[in-house]
């Protein structure tokens, strides 16, 4: 993933402008970016309540079209929200993540910080992105219990479930519509 601070940023305006373009009925098109690769979008009422976060895993998009089609999903479609309204988005902080291909993984090699989680047994399967365990100060068993909740499995589930890991480079507006930064967990 060799993205620049200014490729980030690029990303969470495109993620913002096709939520605003949606509003007003228009649908936006970029292609300026076409490398295949997992992307989410995560929108918080600011300073940081979950407002919605959906994305795509696996690099089945060009990286463009997948930070839009999330943008929209996780405005309009996250079965856990309401729509986002439009007088909503001057409140609205949008945070993009892009994912390394996940990688089959031992549950030993799960590192909180580093590592998102996908947690999958048969047709359950839950998802973690790696700056969740860090924002609640889970350790590496609590994000795997909290993944196995998520697929639908009971809380030990991840112990005879497939586990997979990946990376991220995660993007995210200081303040609604303001500067982006790249976050860094620690």
């Amino acid at each position: 993933m060799n993205l620049s601070i200014e490729d980030g940023e690029y990303l969470v305006k495109l993620a913002r402008k096709a939520v605003e373009e949606a509003f007003k009925g228009r649908r936006v098109q970029d292609t300026k970016y076409t490398d295949k690769m997992g992307a989410f979008t995560t929108i918080y009422l600011y300073p940081h309540t979950l407002r919605g976060c959906i994305g795509y895993p696996l690099p089945v998009l060009p990286l463009s079209e997948a930070v839009i089609r999330s943008a929209l999903a996780a405005a309009f479609e996250d079965p856990r929200f309401p729509p986002l309204r439009e007088e909503e988005l001057g409140y609205t902080v949008f945070e993009v993540s892009v994912l390394s291909p996940p990688v089959r993984s031992g549950p030993e090699e799960v590192e909180v910080g580093k590592h998102g989680v996908i947690v999958k047994k048969g047709p359950l399967q839950g998802l973690l992105l790696p700056q969740v365990p860090v924002e609640y100060g889970w350790d590496r068993e609590e994000f795997l219990k909290q993944a196995s909740l998520k697929a639908g499995l009971p809380p030990d589930g991840w112990k005879d479930a497939e586990i997979y890991t990946f990376t991220a480079r995660i993007f995210k507006e200081e303040k609604p519509g303001g500067r982006v930064i790249e976050v860094r967990l620690e």
